[in-house]
């Protein structure tokens, strides 16, 4: 903590290079607006699109009270905000001005909130750089990060864990564009219409498209294929949306269970952040043993990834079976006041603001347990360096 004020500094990371760089900004903005402010002293560090670390004069002092001021302070940190980067030297852990030297004009922090979604903010780029920064931050580290950004990754893992996911089949984009034709008839092959086509390496529903026929496909496979270097195909399973978000380390906890009920035909991007008609319902109705079954498995996919801090696992159970498909996890899950991570801990018995402080505290937690692991070895007195050669 600061001597200052007593209060922890809390960095807030949002924008960042990705599609869902938006979203981001709404997220990070509710984010600042419910952490207790007699706790935590918040510092606002904007990603522009084109990846430049920015932040303004004072930053701490930069956040009114208000919410659509929270939003307008975010703008103005990417719009004018000064450029700053984080330097990887554990005894330096501050931002660092660019173009001026290391010292007092460093910006510290106690702790980052990556508030990233996607592309080097989700996937354990930034989880990374701020390993090596030696700072304290919240979320899953590099392998969950990096696991649980790359659906592919995520469901075989999942598959080996023996937990249920539907059928799937992942393509290099390369592959796509040196092979269209065989691609195509491998997808017809495995699979019967609608199916999903989306980019491996992407939330948000970005890139997304529900591809009806075969006349479809190939449009579906160039979109996803902007987004990312490998595209998921997915069999499209007819049946509700569950989601229940997770919470904690070594021994995480599962919420109650919740529906998205989405007004369009799946729950696209526009259906989640631009539209209004889609509806969240929590609790989830279902039976105690469907209740569950869907903490079990959340838990138990939580765990294969390696994460740690928070997830929201999104989940499929079928009409027609009455089977229970695990979908896909998301490692930063959104912070909007709409998003159901934080809404389905509410209906559980933790408030919003008890939530930020919570993960704040995990991200302390698992830094001090870091800290406990040996990184160098103490040779005997006497002994060279080339006497441990095997």
């Amino acid at each position: 903590m600061t001597m200052e004020n007593k209060k922890l500094r809390v960095g807030i990371l949002f924008g960042g290079r990705s599609g869902e760089h938006e979203v981001s900004l709404i997220s990070a903005a509710s984010v600042m607006q419910a952490l207790d402010p007699k706790k935590y002293e918040t510092v606002p560090i904007g990603i522009t699109k084109d990846g430049r670390w920015l932040t303004g004069p004072a930053a701490n002092k930069m956040l009114p009270p208000a919410a659509n001021q929270s939003s307008k302070t975010l703008s103005e940190v990417l719009r004018a905000g000064k450029g700053v980067m984080l330097s990887a030297d554990p005894n330096v852990a501050a931002l660092v001005p660019v173009g001026g030297a290391s010292g007092a004009n460093n910006l510290r922090v106690d702790v980052v909130f990556p508030v990233l979604h996607g592309t080097f903010g989700e996937d354990g780029t930034v989880q990374g750089l701020l390993e090596l920064a030696g700072l304290p931050y919240v979320g899953s580290g590099v392998v969950g990060s990096a696991v649980g950004i790359d659906k592919d990754m995520t469901k075989r893992l999942w598959l080996q864990a023996k937990l249920p996911v539907g059928d799937f089949l992942a393509i290099p984009r390369t592959e796509w564009e040196k092979s269209r034709a065989k691609v195509l008839r491998a997808i017809r092959k495995k699979f019967r219409f609608p199916v999903f086509v989306k980019p491996a390496t992407l939330g948000s529903s970005v890139g997304m498209t529900k591809a009806h026929d075969a006349g479809e496909l190939a449009a579906a496979m160039d979109i996803a294929g902007q987004f990312a270097q490998k595209i998921l195909v997915e069999r499209a399973i007819r049946g509700r949306e569950i989601e229940v978000s997770v919470l904690g380390n070594e021994d995480p906890k599962a919420s109650i269970p919740g529906e998205i009920v989405p007004h369009r035909e799946f729950y696209d991007y526009a259906a989640k952040y631009l539209e209004v008609g889609t509806r969240l319902m929590i609790p989830a109705k279902l039976t105690r043993a469907q209740v569950k079954r869907f903490q079990e498995y959340a838990l138990r996919a939580f765990r294969a990834l390696e994460c740690l801090g928070m997830a929201r696992v999104d989940f499929f159970l079928e009409h027609r079976t009455g089977r229970i498909f695990l979908n896909e996890i998301n490692t930063i899950p959104g912070f909007t006041s709409i998003s159901m991570y934080p809404k389905l801990w509410e209906a559980s018995g933790l408030p919003y603001r008890e939530l930020l402080g919570r993960l704040i505290d995990l991200a302390l937690a698992q830094h001090r347990e870091k800290l406990r692991t040996k990184y160098t070895i103490e040779l005997p007195a006497g002994a060279a360096p080339d006497a441990l050669d095997a």
